[in-house]
């Protein structure tokens, strides 16, 4: 048994933290979600557990594995494994109406939302918003599941005509639509809680904003590095600490309409920015694999 293991879905996405880890000559095992695994059965594969499942793994199969792997990962916690970003993390990351609920707990501003299970329910719930708005799956990944609706008569069709985004849990965000100040939203990356660093992130049409390698090589997504506002910087920390958040980055947009920065996404697949060395200087790869040297070394 090697001392850390990686759950992982997607097949190009960590191609990155493969080789940085190769690089170190840190020994892993790496495997995806598939088979079976028995209940019953205290093994684990590792004492650490690195969690790299994605929220957009259903739009590469239907039986995807997002709450296959919440059972599995608190069945390896329970067994001893440090599990970095485990069950309870996971559970946040997979709903937009916790991430968001978490996050005004905490006072900091998010889009004006209402959370529904019935479509029955989204006029009622528009109806107490302004238009435009958006509709959005509860969980989603790079961009899917939203529609922007400009009036009412709209949204009434796309509820007639069952058109409007599908949840995998069921579950529908009616939003008011966010004017972001100059097209872009920050997405500020923490490493066991704390600041990392932070990239402005531009195009993909206004939802689909991924910023790692196997999602920028087709797309007109453009990024810069940035340096936050200290509040910014406070208020994300702030979020990661109240997630239990290992690794993860969070996103806020200025709402050009009155200034106020407001987050609206949290996202615990951290795969980092696209050709980092150009973007950044550095590598968080090497930052992240230092966390998990620390927790290996703990155990």
């Amino acid at each position: 048994m090697t001392d850390l293991a990686i759950l992982y879905e997607h097949p190009l996405w960590f191609a990155p933290l493969f080789a940085a880890l190769d690089r170190r000559g840190i020994g892993y095992s790496a495997f995806g979600p598939d088979g079976h695994w028995n209940p019953a059965d205290p093994a684990i594969p590792a004492p650490v557990i690195l969690n790299r499942i994605a929220m957009s793994s259903f739009l590469r199969s239907d039986e995807h594995p997002i709450f296959h792997t919440m059972a599995l990962l608190d069945h390896w916690r329970r067994n001893g494994a440090r599990v970095v970003n485990g069950t309870d993390v996971l559970a946040i990351d997979a709903s937009k109406a916790r991430q968001l609920a978490l996050i005004a707990s905490l006072g900091l501003a998010i889009p004006d939302t209402r959370v529904v299970h019935r479509a029955a329910d989204v006029e009622t719930a528009a109806a107490t918003l302004s238009f435009p708005l958006v509709v959005k799956a509860n969980i989603g990944g790079s961009g899917a599941g939203i529609v922007k609706f400009d009036n009412m008569t709209e949204l009434r069709w796309a509820v007639a005509e069952g058109e409007l985004p599908r949840s995998v849990d069921g579950v529908l965000l009616v939003q008011d639509y966010v004017p972001a100040r100059g097209g872009e939203i920050t997405r500020i990356e923490t490493l066991d809680r704390q600041y990392l660093y932070a990239i402005d992130i531009a195009g993909g049409g206004a939802f689909d904003l991924c910023p790692a390698d196997a999602c920028v090589a087709d797309s007109n997504i453009k990024m810069v590095a940035t340096q936050p506002d200290p509040a910014l910087i406070d208020a994300a920390e702030r979020i990661a600490r109240a997630m239990n958040l290992d690794v993860g980055g969070i996103e806020a947009m200025i709402d050009d309409r009155d200034g106020t920065p407001r987050f609206y996404d949290i996202n615990a697949l951290s795969n980092f920015v696209a050709k980092p060395l150009d973007v950044l200087g550095w590598d968080p790869h090497d930052r992240l694999i230092d966390y998990l040297e620390t927790l290996m070394e703990a155990r």
